[in-house]
């Protein structure tokens, strides 16, 4: 089981109210278009986490890789100028010490750093014993550990104040987005720290505007606590990542057509009914369970017969026809086929271990 961050203070240090919103542009590219931008976003929004990129780590060389650290005067501009708390992108210890000298307020780690313990635990020691909160994005790759692992460098590090961020996992195959949102990690992270606010970039998500009303509202419907949108007063002529960034009357239109759900009801009649149905649901997952034990009790004792008879303990063929059977059994049913082979799956390579070790 992954460690437990403790003694982390209330997401009271965030802007405003549940939802949290993280908007702004991909990049710094100019004070007159952070400037713009923010005035765009302060027009239909107040309590805004203001977010720009000053360092950008770009795939390939002789690509825009940010303004440095002149950028950070122009965010704080912003922030004195319009209220906004400000925050950006942070991957070595040199970036972390001129963050905290400007006076940025939030930093966060990218998909990139969190991918490599060595970078993470770096930042983590620029970090000691500064007052700053730090939001870590998911590693590239889908390692809920290495995520776990550097919000763990953090806390040790004396950081009380530790968000995360879920852009998505880059994957063999993503589409139809940029990044596969791989919910289940998230909800697995989330389960495991649930203490930290989690927010969910749909920009990098999605790579692409249209996708991103489905992938918020996923997000809100999962229980996340804010979202962060890449937002640019001309997305056209960005300098990062113009096909996925939206204009601010873009974003106050898809904001509005959000629902925010919370993970609580006062209604009596719904606390009810739903404890009703969370019954019976713990009553079929205790008869899941036991099934699921008889099931192994009997594929140890058919893997003793097969040692004994010096007979393989893969059958492909008797597989091939259980499986069959159950995705025949479950269409029935109304249960789709990947969810059938999920499972089957899973229980085929346990009977495999049990027979093995009997």
């Amino acid at each position: 089981m992954t460690a437990r961050v403790s003694n982390l203070q209330e997401v009271s240090w965030l802007s405003g109210q549940r939802p949290f919103q993280f908007f702004g542009p991909c990049s710094a590219e100019s004070p007159e278009q952070l400037r713009n931008t923010a005035s765009g976003i302060k027009h239909h929004f107040s309590d805004v986490i203001f977010r720009a990129g000053i360092w950008k780590p770009r795939t390939r060389p002789n690509t825009f890789e940010g303004v440095g650290e002149e950028g950070l005067k122009w965010l704080i501009d912003i922030k004195n100028e319009f209220g906004f708390k400000v925050t950006t992108e942070v991957a070595n210890a040199a970036h972390v010490e001129a963050c905290l000298k400007a006076g940025i307020d939030i930093l966060w780690i990218g998909a990139r750093t969190t991918v490599n313990p060595f970078s993470v635990q770096a930042i983590a020691d620029a970090l000691e014993g500064a007052d700053v909160p730090v939001f870590v994005k998911n590693p590239l790759n889908p390692d809920v550990s290495l995520w776990s692992g550097a919000v763990e460098r953090l806390a040790k590090a004396g950081i009380d104040k530790i968000g995360a961020i879920h852009r998505g996992f880059h994957l063999a195959d993503n589409k139809p987005y940029r990044n596969a949102p791989s919910w289940d990690l998230a909800v697995q992270f989330k389960t495991d720290h649930p203490e930290i606010p989690l927010i969910c970039d749909v920009s990098h998500i999605t790579g692409n505007p249209e996708l991103i009303p489905h992938v918020a509202q996923r997000a809100f419907d999962l229980d996340m606590d804010g979202l962060m949108i890449e937002t640019h007063i001309d997305p056209k002529n960005a300098l990062s990542d113009a096909q996925q960034q939206v204009t601010p009357n873009q974003l106050k239109n898809l904001w509005d057509n959000l629902v925010f759900k919370s993970a609580e009801s006062k209604n009596k009649e719904f606390q009810s009914q739903l404890e009703i149905l969370r019954s019976k649901i713990d009553r079929i997952d205790e008869s899941i369970v036991e099934l699921l034990a008889q099931r192994m009790n009997i594929s140890e004792e058919i893997g003793l017969y097969k040692k004994k008879n010096q007979v393989t303990i893969l059958q492909l063929q008797r597989w091939q026809e259980i499986l069959d059977r159950a995705i025949k059994s479950g269409k029935a049913l109304d249960l789709s086929e990947p969810f059938i082979s999920a499972i089957y799956n899973t229980i085929h390579e346990e009977s495999i271990d049990r027979q093995t070790n009997s």
